[in-house]
Parts: structure tokens; C-alpha cells; sequence
């Protein structure tokens, strides 16, 4: 790809395809297999992300909507739908929060629980399983190299809504 571009249009700056391009192909790949062992778990990737949200939140599971919008990267409209949905299914309940008067307060129940702890363990069980033709040692080299990437690019681009999957609230 790179050749045909310099050979069509020399002097086009084409390092980023080798590194770019394969990017763009594995989250591609790692997508589409994610939402088959989710659609197999029976739960949507909106309602696993706010569960796994309030799950690694600690004991007791509840935090604020607005927190939970700040650390899923949505709108408080998303959600708002993604609570309702999960409150429908038994597996969150809201109330309102302490403090702010108009604010609320979503508690992960016991259904809750048991389904995120069940679909976490396959998700993650089937992504190591993806990786592991890599070495130890290599996961951990491209984990740092991705990390670095993901660093200078958000700073290139100005955007810090995003943190490393991997940061305490993350």
C-alpha cells in the first residue's frame, strides 16, 4: 500500500501506513469478535460498559450519573438510556443522589453483579486468548509502545476525555 502510494503520488508521506492502517484492521477484528461473545453472553456492549463502570467503582457499586457520563465518555442523555434500559432488566436501580438536589444515584444490584462478573471473565478470557501468540514480554512491549502512542496523540489532538484503559477510574 505504502509502494503504491509513493510510486502514484512520491513525496506523500506514508510512514503511518505500517502502523495506522494495521490498527485500524485488528480494532476492526477485535470488534466484531467482542460483540459475538457479548451477543453469547446475551448482554449489548452500552450495558456491559456501565455495569463494568460501577463494578470496578468498589463496594458499594453506586456512583452518580454524571460520574458514570464522565467515565464511559457519553452524554447524559446516553446515559440516562442506558440506565433505564439496565434498571428494566433488574440489574441497576437508581435513586436520588445525596447532596445536589436533582442529582441521582445508580446502584449495581445483585443481578447486576452476577452478570458483569460472568461477561467480564469471557470478554477477557477470549482477548487473551487473541494475544497470546504474543510473548509475555511482547505484550508487554507493544502494551508500552500502544500506551506512549496513545499519549502523543491525545496530546497532538488536544483531547483528554480519553485515559488509558488501565488508569485507576478508567
Amino acid at each position: 500500500m505504502a509502494a503504491a502510494w509513493e510510486r502514484e503520488r512520491p513525496g506523500t508521506p506514508v510512514s503511518s501506513i505500517g502502523i495506522v492502517t494495521p490498527i485500524w484492521r485488528l480494532a476492526k477484528l477485535l470488534g466484531d469478535d467482542r460483540r459475538r461473545v457479548l451477543a453469547g453472553a446475551g448482554v449489548d456492549a452500552a450495558t456491559l460498559d456501565l455495569l463494568s463502570v460501577l463494578r470496578r467503582s468498589g463496594a458499594p457499586y453506586v456512583l452518580g450519573t454524571r460520574e458514570l457520563g464522565r467515565r464511559s465518555l457519553v452524554t447524559a442523555g446516553a446515559v440516562s438510556q442506558r440506565v433505564a434500559r439496565a434498571e428494566r432488566e433488574g440489574l441497576v436501580v437508581r435513586r436520588a443522589g445525596s447532596g445536589r438536589t436533582r442529582s441521582v444515584e445508580v446502584e449495581l444490584t445483585e443481578a447486576g453483579h452476577a452478570l458483569v462478573e460472568a461477561t467480564v471473565d469471557r470478554v477477557l478470557g477470549r482477548e487473551a486468548q487473541l494475544i497470546d501468540g504474543l510473548t509475555p514480554e511482547q505484550q508487554t512491549q507493544l502494551a508500552g509502545l500502544l500506551a506512549i502512542l496513545f499519549r502523543d496523540v491525545q496530546a497532538r489532538l488536544g483531547d483528554d476525555r480519553l485515559t488509558h484503559v488501565g488508569d485507576a477510574d478508567a
